[in-house]
């Protein structure tokens, strides 16, 4: 799905301009705005207009989707393989580490083994329809929780789930390994075998994660923040709610989200977005935050909170 990226190149491989710039994915180039495929679970009953949510992503500039099988229990990763065509150059993430429970408390359980994550690789290759998973992240359990419980069975050593993910890139089943709800010790341990990205849950308000970010500028892995505006999850306050965000946006006359988002891409050059939506005109929203142009007192207003 995937053809070899042009370094830096400002374009995708449709011609559009990358929604908000170039930004770099392992050996990957990509849109430093993507598209984050969990929301795609609610238009269940309207898969056209799912395929024409992602037909309209490639259209404004993303070429990087975040997916997982989890999501939907299979259905965001069908919808991509109905709507990416190979010539849109787009380069897709998924993720191991959960799998769907539909039955359970949470729509998702772990899935930590290192025989899960094969197998869970196995299954994201026959939904997405792809011979190789150009990246894929490893979901490790959080002490966060965001509904989901860890039970001591799914409790495993980081250096065996990695000699698993280092063996399915050896046999071509995944092009790179990128890391998901981890500490700066997991980086530590993990970038011998070379790391593409890390995604972990982090916004303008819940900032805990910051000498992460720069260990991974440090080492060029590409910083996917998940939860970038906050949710309903104690801890991950919502951005769009705070005053100076809310007087940023008036002033510049944008949504308090496109301040949140513009703040994360201005805060550090190698964050990447994949903020979801199952809506067309939020989708667009999302991808005009790339024009936001934050000033250093807009910058310096909201790098403060920080201090609250």
């Amino acid at each position: 799905m995937t053809p070899p990226a042009s370094p830096s190149s400002p374009v995708t491989a449709t011609g559009a301009s990358r929604a908000g710039g170039a930004g770099r994915l392992g050996d990957h180039t990509v849109s430093r705005i993507g598209y984050g495929a969990m929301q795609l679970h609610r238009l269940t009953e309207d898969r056209a207009g799912a395929v024409a949510i992602l037909r309209r992503a490639v259209e404004l500039g993303i070429d990087h989707i975040d997916t997982a099988q989890f999501y939907g229990d299979g259905y965001a990763n069908e919808l991509i393989r109905e709507a990416i065509r190979p010539e849109d150059g787009v380069v897709v993430a998924s993720k191991v580490g959960a799998t769907p429970h539909s039955d359970g408390p949470a729509p998702m359980r772990y899935a930590q083994h290192p025989a899960e994550l094969r197998a869970d690789v196995e299954t994201n290759l026959k939904s997405l329809g792809l011979e190789q998973i150009p990246l894929v992240n490893l979901r490790r359990p959080t002490t966060q929780g965001f509904g989901l419980s860890v039970t001591p069975d799914q409790v495993v050593d980081l250096d065996d789930q990695l000699a698993e993910m280092s063996a399915l890139r050896d046999e071509g089943k995944i092009g790179a390994i990128g890391l998901s709800t981890v500490g700066a010790d997991d980086l530590n341990r993990a970038l011998p075998l070379g790391i593409a990205c890390v995604q972990n849950a982090y916004s303008l308000l819940a900032r805990e994660d910051e000498e992460l970010l720069r260990a991974c500028a440090a080492h060029a892995v590409a910083w996917v923040p998940y939860f970038p505006l906050g949710s309903a999850f104690p801890g991950l306050p919502k951005v769009n709610e705070h005053p100076a965000v809310l007087d940023i946006a008036r002033a510049l006359g944008v949504t308090p989200a496109q301040v949140g988002l513009a703040w994360l891409l201005h805060h550090d050059a190698g964050t990447l977005l994949i903020a979801g939506t199952a809506d067309l005109a939020h989708l667009e929203a999302n991808v005009a935050t790339g024009d936001v142009a934050l000033d250093s007192g807009h910058m310096a207003t909201l790098d403060a909170i920080r201090t609250e």
